[in-house]
Formats: structure tokens, C-alpha cells, sequence
């Protein structure tokens, strides 16, 4: 099963209390968490099992690393549309494991860290590098992030020798702390793809006709649907802008985080994300955070839910991204999405501290250039984690 998204993501964003510095002599901290991600009506299962943990190794240095195992399962929009004649969903089993580490080092007012990351599945493998540094200024109440991130991936295809695709992102954000209680920040990542960038269990539907000798000399006309892969374009190029807000109110013991994403890419696909999310205190060792996020995207140029109306003489077994360009993938489709949950942490005693978090995601077609309902997503998400430090 090909990859859903990049399971490491390298550090884009400076961190929460970017006047201070998180690395203290003798820290260790270990995370070790367990999530379901159920889609309705029996669609696509997910259970992930993660392990983190961040090594102060001196009070120049730190090592971090991430291991998961996803085992996934279910079905998923083939990309045909509904009817008895093609198969509207897929069935789908896989097991994905992946490992990072990061070792980053204090220089003077700059902390660099180096990632190293490997995924595989089935079908999937997948090498990472990351590359970035946090400048401090102006007393460590400005913080300037940049960097790189390279991903490396080989795609198995039934039928052709295995694929490549590449990933290229260069990022660079500022944090700006505006008084104790109050930070802001702006990221800007530009990215580019190439090489396979189809997903191989995603088709398009086309109607063809066939006449047949009717025995008296005439034709009787036919029409049947065939199904063929997609075909999107074998390079992308996109930007991601993020601008966000914190503010704690000392007199509730509650911080408010205001996050609005805005990104474009040469697919036609435009899309923008408000994220809002309230911590509050409970007590001493109590905490709750409930979050609200909303997601829309555009389609992009090349989505249809059907070849009907694509020039195209014979659609090719295996598309290399040449023109014309077709995709019947609902998450390439004009949506909206909204998540809605809460996160809760418990501080049990000075190195323990356990967390459970639900979140509820919902997809809705939006606007002319929609897949069939039915492709859309309702999904629960449930978290439980552990976390020790010393």
C-alpha cells in the first residue's frame, strides 16, 4: 500500500517557548502511545503504535528519535464511480514500519540538527534527510528556522519495474516572543516533487462502446465501462505559509493557539486551514485542550470523476505523467473537512504522565468539482499515550 503521508516530519516550526531553552543537563523523555484511526462504514482502519524519546546527552547536545508500526486495513475508493458494474471500493491490508533519528547540537546562538529517516510497507520504502537550524537573537526572544528536507522513495507497480519519486522542501520561519505571555510566528516551506506520482490503487472510469455483428448483417452498439490508472503530472512544485499565535491567561491558567495555513500548488489545488485550540489547567496536574480545525481545498486542474470528456485516444496501461492529465482521487477533489476533539493529559507524579485524546474528522464534497459522496471520509481517531521523564 502506498504511503498516506510522510510519517517524519522534520522540525518546520520553532518551538512553543522559544525565549527559553528546552535542553537541560541529565533530561531524558520518553513517549510511548497507542492510536486507533477507525473510518465509518467499515473504510479504512488504522493501529498505530509509536515510541519517541529526546536525550540530553550534554548541554550542548541532544539526540531524538521515533519509531512506528501502522498496521492498516479496510477499503478505500478505487476512483471508479458507484455502480454494479466496477468495483467502487478496494480492499487493502498493509504494515508500515519507519524509524527517525535526530542528533542537533548548540553552536553559539544557533542549535543544527541533523535527521536521518527510513519507512517501508509492502510496496513502499522510504529514505529521509532533514537539515536545519534555530538561530536565536535579540536576548533568544526572536527565533529564526531553516532548512531542508529530502525524501527518497521507491514505488512498487504491478506490472513495471519499481518507480522513483523525490521530495525537495526548503522552510524558513520566525518566532517573535511580544511580551511573557504572548508569541507569534510565520513559516513559509516551498516544495517540489518528481518522478511517479500516481498512487497505483487509484483508477478512472471511462464509457466505451462496442459494436457486435448482429447476425443479419448490422451491429448492435454496446456501452461498457472500462477502468485505467490515473495519470497525474510527474512533477509538483508548492508552498505552505503557516502563521500562528499564542497567548496564555495567567488568570484562568489557560493558553489560547490560533494556527491559519494557506498553500498552493502547480496542480491547481488551493487550500486553507484555521486551527483554534484552548489549554486549560485544571488543578495541578490536570490538563484540557479542546481544538476545532477547518480545512478547504480546491480541485485540482486535471480532476474528473470520469475520461468521458478527456481527449484521449487510448488511456495507457502504465502513465508516465505525459498529457493528458486524469485523476478521479477523491482527496484531489474541491472538500471541506472539519476536525473536532479534545486532548487531556494527567501528571501522575514527577516523571509520569499519561494522555487521551479523541478526535472526530468529517469530509463533505464542496463546490462543482466534488468525488461522489460516497468517497468521503467520517473517521474517529482515538490516542493514548505515556510519557516519562527524568
Amino acid at each position: 500500500m502506498q504511503s498516506r503521508s510522510l510519517i517524519f516530519t522534520p522540525l518546520l516550526l520553532p518551538s512553543v517557548g522559544a525565549g527559553q531553552s528546552s535542553y537541560l543537563p541529565d533530561a531524558q523523555r520518553y513517549d510511548a502511545s497507542y492510536q486507533v484511526y477507525q473510518e465509518e462504514d467499515d473504510r479504512i482502519r488504522v493501529e498505530s503504535y509509536y515510541l519517541r524519546g529526546d536525550i540530553t546527552l550534554n548541554a550542548e547536545t541532544s539526540f531524538r528519535f521515533q519509531y512506528l508500526r501502522d498496521a492498516i486495513s479496510g477499503s478505500s475508493p478505487t476512483g471508479n464511480m458507484p455502480s454494479d458494474e466496477l468495483p467502487f471500493l478496494a480492499n487493502l491490508k498493509d504494515v508500515r514500519r519507519g524509524i527517525m533519528g535526530a542528533l542537533s547540537r548548540q553552536l553559539g546562538d544557533h542549535r543544527v540538527e541533523l535527521e536521518l529517516s527510513r519507512s517501508k510497507e509492502n510496496d513502499y520504502l522510504s529514505y529521509g534527510l532533514a537539515l536545519s537550524d534555530k538561530w536565536s537573537l535579540n536576548q533568544k526572544n526572536t527565533t529564526i528556522t531553516y532548512g531542508l528536507n529530502y525524501l527518497d522513495d521507491d514505488v512498487s507497480v504491478q506490472g513495471i519495474d519499481k518507480q522513483d519519486k523525490k521530495n525537495y522542501d526548503l522552510f524558513a520561519g520566525v518566532t517573535q516572543l511580544i511580551d511573557k505571555n504572548t508569541y507569534v510566528s510565520a513559516n513559509l516551506t516551498l516544495g517540489y516533487s518528481e518522478g511517479y506520482l500516481n498512487d497505483p490503487y487509484k483508477s478512472i472510469q471511462r464509457t466505451e462502446t462496442l459494436y457486435l455483428p448482429d447476425g443479419m448483417g448490422g451491429f448492435n452498439r454496446f456501452d461498457v465501462l472500462n477502468s485505467y490508472p490515473e495519470n497525474r503530472p510527474d512533477s509538483r512544485m508548492r508552498a505552505v505559509l503557516q502563521l500562528q499565535g499564542t497567548h496564555l491567561f495567567e488568570n484562568v491558567g489557560a493558553a489560547l493557539d490560533a494556527v491559519m495555513r494557506f498553500s498552493n500548488d502547480d496542480y491547481g489545488v488551493v487550500s486553507g486551514t484555521i486551527q483554534l485550540e484552548w489549554r486549560q489547567a485544571i488543578g495541578e496536574a490536570f490538563e484540557v485542550t479542546p481544538f476545532f480545525r477547518y480545512y478547504h481545498q480546491s480541485a485540482a486542474d486535471f480532476f474528473t470523476n470520469t475520461l468521458d470528456d478527456v481527449p484521449i485516444d487510448s488511456p495507457p496501461d502504465y502513465p508516465d505523467g505525459s498529457g493528458p492529465n486524469y485523476s478521479a482521487d477523491y482527496r484531489l477533489a474541491s472538500f471541506d473537512a472539519v476536525s473536532l476533539g479534545m486532548r487531556t493529559r494527567l501528571q501522575i507524579n514527577e516523571t509520569l504522565a499519561a494522555s487521551l485524546s479523541y478526535e472526530h474528522y468529517q469530509m463533505t464534497g464542496s463546490g462543482s468539482d466534488t468525488a461522489p459522496s460516497q468517497a468521503y471520509i467520517s473517521a474517529d481517531i482515538w490516542t493514548f499515550g505515556l510519557n516519562l521523564t527524568f
